[in-house]
């Protein structure tokens, strides 16, 4: 937590009457949480984020084939090298104050080990992808990128299914870059899932993904 946030509240003759309001405030955001947790369905994709529920509709097809097309290629490896696990949308992952469904996510050895095949809240995930649409894009690149970045997320792709662009955020000293180089066409690596490179014509292109699938594989 930056402490230019904290001074100006801490220099306040009111600091008491501050800290109270604040605990007034979680106290009513946790009993909204839990209320979240004993209404949860798993025919929907639902997300709690700063106190409020959000409810997701329906996706368009391309964002479904990113996510489809990259989900594959990044099972398979996981899967064939044993790093861990991956899984694709309502995977409702518990961060300190928020519970996001990110559309993919990958647990490493340690965390995955720890999950049970019951599990309903999974702990924050080591990798992270978003596919954005028009509904998600400012939590995708706003609070979302801040709690993935503040709370041990190693990794952030941010896929664009529209311009067919990718954008990694690798966490350096517990930061994402301020601002990811978008690519359009390339290699892609990843620095958390150890050795996954694949090209970016693979997200959006089945031939495409069908190369990269046999090449993973052998």
């Amino acid at each position: 937590m930056s402490d230019s946030l904290l001074e100006p509240l801490l220099q306040s003759p009111e600091l008491i009457e501050h800290v109270a309001e604040l605990n007034r405030l979680m106290a009513s955001e946790r009993q909204r949480r839990l209320k979240f947790y004993d209404e949860l369905t798993e025919d929907r994709k639902w997300e709690f984020i700063n106190g409020e529920v959000v409810l997701h509709s329906p996706a368009q097809n391309r964002h479904n084939r990113v996510i489809i097309r990259l989900g594959r290629l990044l099972s398979v490896w996981v899967d064939h090298q044993r790093l861990g696990q991956v899984t694709t949308e309502k995977t409702l992952c518990q961060f300190p104050r928020n519970d996001y469904e990110p559309d993919i996510v990958f647990f490493g050895l340690e965390k995955a080990h720890r999950i049970r095949p019951e599990e309903m809240l999974h702990p924050v995930p080591d990798f992270v992808v978003e596919a954005l649409s028009p509904s998600t894009e400012k939590n995708d690149r706003g609070v979302k990128f801040e709690d993935y970045q503040a709370h041990g997320v190693g990794e952030y792709w941010i896929v664009d299914p529209a311009a067919e662009t990718v954008e990694i955020n690798v966490a350096l000293v517990g930061q994402f870059p301020k601002k990811a180089r978008r690519q359009k066409a390339g290699q892609i690596r990843s620095t958390v899932v150890k050795g996954f490179e694949i090209p970016v014509r693979a997200l959006f292109d089945d031939v495409a993904n069908m190369a990269a699938l046999k090449q993973l594989m052998a």
